[in-house]
């Protein structure tokens, strides 16, 4: 056979390869809501990617794990992150998010506003400046009672993402030690299905928000199918009464090989009393839910 002939047949083999793949694409995003929580290490980052094929990224983990976790999970010719969302600017959840911000373009960033005295914020606020300058839409996280509607959302298609936590602006606030308190919490939700994002929040941040929801009116709830349980399973979060309130079927632990105990038996202790499927990225690697509206499965 000649060269050109054989050639054209492989030529032939790619691009009907590439169209097969396009309309598998087509179709799943169409109809399904995609989220995985990635097994970046000792930290937390989650991609998300809605029916009408938004891409979110909430943290982005300690290292530059996460770039191959994206290249996974991205055609690898999209270099545009939809909305970023960043907990707070601690290096296990923000560093990933500095690497992917060098070679992704965001369209929107959420994050708390606040200011903290550490070497990954300087960067981090040199990557907001680079990213605003192209274009990104920056979002200071808000919720409750100083906002209009009461609440804070953001609409992708079908998929809204509820700021949940902080309660009120906490932009400008400088951080002493940890910014844990000061978590941008979110739940996503798509039709019946909605998972809740709830970075290093501890107890009290718990509290809150279970009372403003209980004793003020504040029109949210957390009631979630999925549960990322805070601070990589902690035993100072995910208490009785939080998870009374939020009621998951899974939960989902962001841990890796640490020198913290996370997770703590006290959290596991606890998830297993409210019958509650745990997952963990250290053992179970990527943990990937599909949703279409009405039932969340678990991918593969």
């Amino acid at each position: 056979m000649k060269k050109s002939a054989v050639l054209f047949i492989v030529g032939f083999l790619l691009v009907l390869n590439f169209v097969a793949w396009q309309e598998v694409f087509s179709l799943y995003g169409s109809h399904y809501l995609k989220v995985v929580f990635l097994s970046v290490g000792q930290g937390d980052a989650e991609f998300i990617e809605t029916p009408e094929g938004h891409q979110i990224l909430i943290d982005g983990g300690p290292n530059a794990t996460v770039l191959g976790k994206l290249s996974e999970n991205m055609p690898v010719w999209d270099k545009t992150i939809d909305l970023v969302i960043l907990t707070h600017p601690e290096s296990d959840h923000m560093q990933g998010i500095l690497y992917a911000l060098q070679r992704y373009k965001a369209d929107y960033i959420l994050w708390s506003g606040i200011k903290k005295s550490a070497p990954e914020y300087y960067a981090w606020m040199k990557i907001l400046a680079y990213q605003k300058n192209m274009g990104a839409k920056i979002i200071v996280a808000q919720s409750g009672a100083g906002l209009p509607a009461g609440r804070q959302e953001i609409k992708a298609g079908n998929v809204l993402i509820d700021t949940i936590y902080p309660l009120q602006s906490m932009e400008g606030k400088e951080m002493k030690s940890s910014s844990n308190d000061s978590c941008v919490v979110s739940k996503i939700i798509y039709g019946k299905n909605s998972f809740l994002f709830t970075g290093d929040i501890d107890t009290k941040a718990e509290k809150e928000i279970v009372g403003e929801i209980i004793w003020h009116g504040s029109g949210q709830d957390i009631l979630a199918n999925v549960l990322k349980v805070a601070h990589h399973g902690s035993k100072y979060s995910t208490s009785d009464l939080f998870l009374a309130s939020v009621t998951p079927k899974f939960a989902v632990i962001e841990v890796g090989k640490n020198s913290y105990g996370h997770p703590t038996p006290e959290t596991l202790q606890r998830l297993q009393n409210f019958g509650i499927k745990v997952l963990r990225t250290d053992i179970n690697g990527d943990v990937t839910f599909i949703s279409d509206g009405n039932n969340i499965t678990l991918g593969k």
